[in-house]
């Protein structure tokens, strides 16, 4: 009888003790901005930080201090940087789950950015792959700023000649998110593969490197997107204001969603008995804000097992690999990075906001001069 006590009090202990943890860790989580007396700035750069979570309105442009690289880095000198759905996910905070990697109650990193495109102005001691002058762009945490530092074996490749800083600057994040979930899909020759969210920054590089992959590709969009997917190498484009393509009589080997407008019941459907499905993005920055599109890893693992179809979730994870199969394809013309709209450094918010709504054809970028 004790031991059942004992049991019973355990069972409630634990997850009380688990909550005071979380609790006591949130009121207690601060960063660099909650100093009143922070070091003096002896060698300033330009760059967008926040202090708290929030919309667009938390990014200032600052003076902070000058990134020195060590041993195993190369200092950057930032020409363009691109916003990304990532950016607006860690400016939020949202879903909050994320917050147990970012920061429980304000963000421990005040830098934010991923794209990024520039020079190469330093090296550190332990560096012989890069030297100063060298043309370079990857992904490294604080891209909306001046400069940044960045591991030399970490993500970052030579730019290709024939790209400039800002197209350059467009490709990291969306075409390795795209390059990845087409090899989840095993895209091949001669499937029928279909882009939902063909448009956008993801959606565009999809297009480009399904049909590099031999894929007969379909993409779905807006009306007004039509013409620049067909250009961009589609062989049938579907409006989605026209057409559900979840309701027609086509079936797919492959189907790579950027939108997430539709269930996995629904995209079944259109899949063929052994097709794949890859869910890459989808939602806002008001969907989900406990767990967001975290629930869709969890539907798929209970729907798997029953049907002959794979049904997948893809969390992209930025290489160096993936970054120069993406040059050399570029290098080569097969992959042109899409631009619509370009911002200064001071313009993050507006380039962030506009981001949110969506609409975006192809890549967002920041201008640094």
């Amino acid at each position: 009888m004790k031991l059942k006590h004992v049991l019973g009090w355990t069972a409630v202990a634990i997850p009380l003790a688990l909550l005071a943890t979380v609790f006591v860790a949130y009121w207690m989580s601060s960063n660099a901005c909650d100093n009143p007396n922070p070091a003096p700035i002896g060698n300033p750069i330009k760059a967008i930080v926040y202090c708290d979570y929030g919309s667009p309105d938390v990014l200032k442009l600052e003076d902070i201090e000058k990134p020195a690289p060590e041993a195993d880095r190369i200092l950057v000198k930032v020409h363009a940087a691109a916003a990304n759905p990532l950016d607006w996910h860690y400016i939020r905070g949202t879903p909050y789950v994320m917050r147990l990697m970012a920061g429980l109650r304000k963000p421990t990193d005040l830098r934010v950015g991923v794209d990024f495109a520039g020079t190469v102005e330093a090296v550190g001691s332990n560096v012989t792959q890069f030297k100063p002058g060298d043309e370079v762009f990857g992904g490294r945490t604080g891209a909306f700023g001046e400069y940044v530092a960045v591991r030399a074996e970490g993500a970052v490749v030579p730019k290709p000649a024939n790209l400039t800083f800002e197209q350059a600057a467009s490709v990291p994040v969306a075409a390795v998110t795209a390059l990845q979930g087409l090899r989840m899909g095993k895209v091949g020759p001669g499937q029928k593969i279909l882009i939902n969210g063909a448009s956008g920054g993801v959606g565009t590089f999809a297009v480009q490197i399904a049909k590099s992959l031999g894929a007969n590709v379909t993409g779905v969009c807006s009306t007004r997107n039509v013409e620049m997917v067909r250009a961009l190498g589609a062989d049938q484009v579907i409006d989605y204001k026209l057409e559900d393509y979840t309701k027609g009589a086509q079936k797919y080997d492959v189907i790579i969603d950027n939108v997430g407008n539709h269930g996995f019941l629904a995209n079944r459907r259109a899949l063929k008995p052994n097709g794949r499905f890859v869910l890459i993005g989808g939602g806002g920055p008001d969907d989900g804000r406990w767990i967001g599109p975290m629930i869709n890893p969890v539907k798929a693992l209970v729907l798997s097992p029953f049907i002959s179809q794979n049904m997948d979730v893809l969390f992209a994870d930025l290489t160096k690999e993936d970054l120069v199969i993406l040059s050399d394809l570029m290098q080569a013309g097969t992959v042109t990075p899409v631009i619509d709209r370009r911002y200064s450094l001071s313009e993050v918010p507006e380039a962030i906001r506009y981001l949110e709504t969506g609409r975006a054809r192809g890549k967002v970028v920041i201008t640094i001069e």
